[in-house]
Formats: C-alpha cells, structure tokens, sequence
C-alpha cells in the first residue's frame, strides 16, 4: 500500500522546486517528480527581473546562485534607433542586482534546497497521469522509471509544475480561462569570447535582442520577433542558426558584428510560438502552478519571476488547506495569483504584438515600473519559515 504524502509535485524545476522547497520549510511531506535528471538544460532565456531576484533572496539562495559563477549584473543598456542609455540598478525591495543562471545550474540549485530542507525528489520519473478516488478527487500520480517499471504516488495534494504541455492539467482537464493568442517567437544560443558588460536590450521595427551575461564567462544572447517573421526566416534558410543570424543582424547590426569576433558556443534554440493563456489553476485535490498554469510571451522575460512568485503564494494556500481550510484556500491562491499577474500579462500581450518602436518603448517603461511595485510587494511578504 502506497505512503500517503501531503503533496506530490509534478516538475522539479523553477516552480516545483520552489514550491516543494517552500511546502517543506512549513513542515509538510512533499514528494517531487521530474523525468529529467538534474543538472539538466531547458528551453530558457533565464534572465530573473528584479521580483526573481529578491524571491531567491529571501529564500536564501542567491548567494549560493552568485556563488555558481552566474555574475552580478549590475547595468542595464536600452538601445532604440542607435542611441544607448545606460542605468545602473538601483537597491530597491532590497536588491541592487539581477542575474541570469543557467538552468543547469540554477534548478539544480533550487530543488537541491529543497531536499535539504526535507523533500523527495524523485527524478528520472514519467509521470503519465493524475489518480482519483471515487468521489473525483485527485489522490496521487501514476507512472513509470526508466526502465518501464510502474510508480504510483499517493498524496492528499496533486500539484502540476510540469510546464505547458502539462499532464497534470491534461489529467484534470483544467480548461484555459484566457487564451491571448501565440504571435510572438523567440531564438537564442550562447556565445563566448567576448566581454560583457551587463544587460543588453535592444528594441528595433518588429524585433527586440539582448544579452544576458551568464554562467562561464558567457552570454545568452536572443531576438523576438512575430512568429510569420521567425517562421519566414527559417524557411529561407539553409539552417536554424542561419536564420538567428538574420533575425538577429536585422535587429541590431551592431550586435551582431561584435559577435562576429566571439564564438557560438551552442545550437541555437528557443520556439515559434508562445502562447499566452492562463487555466484554472485549482480543483478538488489538485493545483497548478508555474507555466502549467500561465504561461505568457518571452518578450518580457519575466517566465521565472513569475514561477518563483506563483510558488510562494501556492505554498502558503496548501499549507493552510493541510491544516484543515480545505480547498477554499486554493481558490484564494487563484485569486492572488489572477491579481498579481494581471498588469505584466496584458503588458506582455501588448509588446507581443509589436506595435511601432516608439509605443513598444513606451510599454518597456510601463514594464519596468510594474517589476518593480512587484518587487516591493514580495519583499513586504511575511517570510517561510522552517517549522522543523
């Protein structure tokens, strides 16, 4: 007969691991799941804005992520029209940086905190649905290890963080309560060789590029485009990697020519469609949280911001319903999470639609004010704390 746990999470990266991490600091048996085994990479332009930053603060893990070799970004340079400002970053919420970890580095960081803290991370797991008890409530996962052999997992909580194509909201067949369309494409790849100097964003007709130094003496460096522009490209290239550097010389000619005396140091990566949808994030038994839940264009970068602060607020409504508020807790965590995403998520949607240069800055200041009354909301949260 299987233990009964008090939560099985789906996913073990940025949003399960955080939730896990946060659900055992409060003193709850927390069993996570992922079919990867960490380090591992994921497609990810992992840029944390200033509210990532300070969640990893006061979780106590930014140290321990500046530490890894992912260095302090202390500058930002916005380019339009071939006229650069440069800021530094200001100490706000707390903070006076930001920083762009790998994902091999950086969700190993997370869940590895995790089952310090006390966790189960069962990894190189498939999960290959949600079970229910005869009322219709979800009561465990079920699945399979690498060399097929069944595993079920029995808990009082089932939580989906296992992305967009998530089979935990499949399973539970949570509808989209909002969809807002997939217009927008985003590529990337890292390159070396070279110096960098901070955050670069670079916004041009129909396209925004940047760089994001990162782990390795490396930078991730990435273009947005409408998905016809992305999809055109690749079409009329002879190779993915082809067609970036033409997305990429289009949006800034300058970049591009620095990169020329770097090296690529990967393939190139990323999608050409992002949809921007938000399902019901709740049910008898079961939650869903991170991209499983939201998920929204890369244009605004803001992916892992939003996993680290969905967790903390799904953790704090599961440990109230484990002490006995029942479900109506997670209805609540619907509500905040609904309310705390709402002014980047029609931000996002509206640079995803690239309107001309000079409205498209005009939102990535509209942006950059949101971030930072986000920033100042998490860091007035009352801090999870360990209870063992």
């Amino acid at each position: 007969m299987n233990v009964l746990h008090d939560v099985v999470i789906v996913g073990g990266r940025a949003a399960g691991a955080a939730t896990a991490l946060l659900l055992t600091r409060l003193g709850h048996d927390v069993v996570v799941v992922d079919r990867a085994t960490f380090p591992s990479d994921t497609i990810s332009t992992h840029q944390l804005a200033r509210p990532g930053v300070v969640q990893l603060d006061r979780w106590g893990l930014l140290d321990t992520v500046l530490a890894s070799g992912a260095p302090a970004i202390r500058q930002v340079t916005f380019s339009v029209a071939g006229a650069s400002v440069t800021r530094i970053i200001k100490r706000k919420a707390g903070v006076d940086l930001l920083v762009a970890p790998r994902r091999t580095v950086l969700d190993k960081i997370v869940l590895d905190a995790a089952a310090r803290a006390g966790a189960c991370a069962v990894t190189g797991v498939t999960v290959d649905g949600v079970q229910f008890d005869s009322t219709g409530r979800a009561c465990g996962v079920v699945g399979h290890c690498a060399s097929g052999a069944p595993v079920s997992i029995a808990a009082r909580y089932v939580v989906g963080a296992d992305g967009l194509r998530s089979v935990v909201a499949r399973s539970v067949t949570a509808e989209v309560i909002e969809d807002r369309g997939d217009r927008g494409a985003a590529h990337y790849a890292y390159y070396g060789g070279l110096p960098w100097h901070g955050i670069e964003l670079i916004a041009a007709k129909r396209a925004l590029a940047g760089v994001f130094p990162t782990n390795g003496g490396e930078a991730c460096i990435w273009v947005t485009t409408p998905t016809e522009d992305a999809r055109e490209e690749r079409r009329a290239a002879p190779s993915r990697a082809a067609a970036f550097e033409v997305l990429l010389r289009r949006a800034s000619p300058e970049l591009a020519d620095r990169l020329a005396h770097g090296r690529r140091t990967s393939p190139v990566a990323g999608m050409l469609r992002h949809p921007n949808i938000l399902r019901r994030a709740h049910g008898p038994g079961w939650a869903l949280v991170g991209d499983a839940g939201y998920h929204r264009d890369a244009v605004t970068g803001h992916g892992l911001s939003d996993a680290y602060r969905d967790a903390e607020l799904l953790a704090v409504a599961l440990d109230r319903a484990l002490r006995g508020g029942g479900d109506g807790d997670l209805a609540e965590y619907q509500r905040r999470r609904d309310r705390a995403l709402r002014e980047v998520f029609d931000l996002t949607c509206a640079l995803a639609a690239y309107p001309p240069v000079a409205d498209f800055v005009e939102l990535q200041k509209q942006l950059s004010h949101a971030l930072d009354t986000e920033a100042e909301e998490l860091v007035s949260l009352p801090l999870v704390r360990s209870s063992r």
